[in-house]
């Protein structure tokens, strides 16, 4: 199986100008996994940038199964920045 990465994901465009929308704080890749939701049909790799609250509802649509959340990341003034749980940061 191909990583997400090299796929074409539908959604955003990595350069979308989403991502450089001052209220943008995060990027996800995603899988859908259910056909009742908004983000598209069962199988669509999805790449989206989001605010705080729209990342909220896309933690509750993956608890909820419809999509599966496989790449997610901070975004900073249009910088995308890999966020590692566990990992220390450097004040």
């Amino acid at each position: 199986m191909r990583d997400i990465s090299a796929r074409e994901l539908k959604g955003h465009n990595i350069l979308a100008v989403e991502r450089f929308w001052d209220s943008t704080r995060w990027m996800i890749e995603f899988s859908v996994l259910r056909s009742n939701t908004v983000y598209g049909r069962p199988g669509d790799e999805m790449r989206l940038f989001l605010t705080e609250d729209g990342y909220q509802a896309a933690l509750q649509s993956q608890q909820r199964w419809e999509i599966k959340i496989k790449r997610y990341a901070r975004v900073i003034e249009g910088h995308i920045l890999d966020f590692k749980p566990g990992k220390r940061r450097r004040s």
